[in-house]
């Protein structure tokens, strides 16, 4: 296993200084913003792909200082239901699809999206409950009309351009938002659809990652190191939905933390084990989201835990069993 970062949480900084920054740190990879909701500040690929010696000179900062592209991020709702935005954000996928084929690489991260209640609709419409029956309907056209027709054409084009991994975040408010709605995808859109796995959007629910992993297996692509911390009180009052702006952090029944800041060690542990267990050995990529700290102690902070418990080295035979 290996450590990378997201790259929204380097913005203060310019490529060169941010990759600089990670190699003094020794983590050897980042997750490239590449559109969507991820932003452009350091990968637009649209104008990479028109020229020649800015995409020369973005590839050569990374070399430069040993940092490998683990993924380009174009999250966005690419079924939104109105149909310019949802252009956009298709437009922004297709053009990382073809910057990844060109630069090698095989992973992108996202989200499913989320379509309208109905072809009428202006606006995403989440589906929380089964009753009424109109939000039975309604999922019945987001999946069948709308999502499964968007990813099993985008998906297969993807895989046509080396794009082989698909790794869409678990998160609620889009389709896909655990365990149970990624797979469904997966078996209707084909195997290059995977799971991002992020913990801090899991623990919310309800969810317990470690069950998570090995319901996911390989279909786990990619994994954000991000963690959530439970306000129990608040919980207790109003339930674990809450819609409360994350400024407003002790009326919220969660908040998201810098890893070690919502679980303990232990509990990081059990999951990054899990992971190895189930065949993942492959990128943390930490994602910085804690509004008690600044990107820099949180990032600094989450790469000194990670490195205590991520296992790096394979594991020799079992000699105390001969």
């Amino acid at each position: 296993m290996k450590l990378a970062v997201c790259s929204g949480v380097l913005g203060r900084l310019n490529l060169e200084q941010a990759c600089a920054y990670l190699e003094s740190k020794g983590v050897p990879a980042m997750e490239v913003g590449s559109g969507g909701y991820s932003g452009k500040a350091y990968c637009d690929p649209e104008v990479l792909l028109g020229d020649e010696e800015k995409l020369q000179a973005f590839v050569d900062t990374f070399k430069r200082h040993h940092i490998e592209i683990a993924a380009l991020s174009v999250h966005g709702n690419p079924v939104h239901p109105n149909p310019a935005k949802a252009k956009a954000y298709h437009d922004d996928f297709i053009n990382a699809v073809y910057l990844a084929e060109k630069l090698g690489v095989e992973r992108l991260v996202g989200f499913s999206g989320c379509p309208g209640g109905s072809a009428q609709d202006a606006t995403p419409n989440w589906v929380t409950c089964a009753w009424p029956t109109d939000f039975r309907n309604t999922l019945d056209y987001q999946w069948n009309e709308v999502l499964i027709p968007y990813w099993a054409k985008t998906a297969a084009f993807a895989k046509d351009h080396g794009v082989t991994k698909i790794a869409l975040e678990m998160h609620p408010g889009f389709c896909v938002y655990n365990p149970e709605t990624l797979l469904k995808l997966r078996a209707a859109a084909g195997d290059a659809i995977g799971a991002n796995l992020d913990p801090s959007h899991l623990f919310w629910q309800g969810i317990d990652p470690v069950m998570a992993v090995r319901e996911l297996g390989d279909a786990i692509y990619f994994f954000h190191a991000k963690d959530t911390k439970l306000d129990a009180a608040n919980i207790a009052r109003n339930g674990v939905l809450d819609v409360k702006k994350y400024q407003n952090i002790n009326e919220r029944s969660w908040t998201f933390r810098t890893v070690g800041y919502g679980h303990s060690m232990l509990e990081w542990n059990n999951i990054i084990s899990e992971l190895r267990m189930n065949g993942y050995d492959d990128v943390l990529c930490i994602e910085h989201e804690d509004g008690l700290m600044s990107g820099n102690e949180g990032l600094s902070k989450a790469i000194s835990f990670l490195q205590q418990v991520q296992i790096t080295e394979t594991p020799g035979a079992m000699y105390w069993t001969q």
